[in-house]
């Protein structure tokens, strides 16, 4: 009886040993199962830092395209305002130039006009008759009006000269000298103004610096035609050059740009005598 005693507490404490690491096992099974979660969370919580990682990077990389391109066009910008007080300064330059050309010009007028008031003793007065004809001057483009106490009348430069410059184009000559001589057959006594005119373009010809240079070569080319060629006193004539400074169309289109280019010749009321 005692061996089957002892037999059975030894049993019952196998089983109770037994039941012990049954226990032990669930319990490390539940802790690798809590481990095994945590893992996964914390693997995808890293996906998730690096892919709002990547989104900082791209972010950043487009910040700093958008800056560098901020930049240049900050630069481009100050290349422009750059280049735009360059030419403001060189229009203000050119503007001051062409005042002092413009006040010399018309102090030269100033100095004529009373050149001749001197020459005569009397101030230039309106002579009605003198207007009551004008020159019948059949030519194209060549225009004939009354000016207040002279009488004008236009010889086209696109029919004068080559483009840009004072030499003279075929048939030039031919057109001064027809003109020239309808007004002396009407007008034989009269002192006659010869006068260049421009448009507002810039002179294209180096040959010139500036329209008002320009307007006195071709006032002077006619003059040499009329002297050499029409055998006409050099008396008779006074040359002056006014370049742009009086249109009489405006030089917003070809066509009045054309008309303002011009070579004038201005009977005036004196005579050739009354300057003896």
């Amino acid at each position: 009886m005692r061996h089957v005693a002892w037999a059975l507490c030894v049993a019952a404490l196998a089983l109770t040993a037994l039941g012990g690491c049954a226990g032990n096992s669930m319990v490390m099974k539940g802790q690798l199962d809590k481990s095994r979660d945590e893992q996964v969370a914390l693997s995808r919580q890293k996906e998730e830092l690096q892919n709002r990682a990547n989104r900082l990077d791209r972010d950043n990389q487009d910040l700093v395209n958008q800056i560098t391109q901020s930049k240049q066009r900050t630069k481009l910008l100050e290349d422009q305002v750059a280049v735009i007080r360059e030419q403001l300064n060189a229009s203000n330059t050119q503007l001051a130039r062409l005042r002092d050309e413009k006040k010399n010009t018309e102090q030269k007028v100033q100095a004529l006009t009373a050149s001749l008031q001197r020459q005569t003793g009397t101030a230039i007065t309106p002579n009605n008759s003198l207007l009551q004809t004008l020159p019948a001057i059949n030519l194209p483009d060549v225009h004939t009006r009354r000016d207040g106490d002279v009488i004008r009348v236009e010889l086209p430069a696109d029919r004068l000269f080559e483009p840009g410059g004072s030499r003279l184009a075929a048939g030039a000559n031919s057109v001064i000298l027809t003109a020239a001589a309808e007004i002396t057959r009407t007008y034989p006594n009269q002192v006659i103004g010869i006068e260049g005119h421009t448009d507002s373009d810039p002179v294209a010809n180096s040959q010139w610096q500036n329209n008002h240079q320009l307007s006195i070569g071709r006032a002077f080319a006619v003059y040499e035609v009329l002297v050499s060629q029409g055998r006409l006193s050099p008396a008779q004539f006074v040359v002056v050059g006014y370049g742009g400074n009086h249109p009489i169309f405006s030089n917003a289109t070809p066509t009045g740009k054309k008309r303002n280019a011009r070579v004038e010749l201005v009977i005036y009321p004196e005579t050739m005598a009354s300057r003896q």
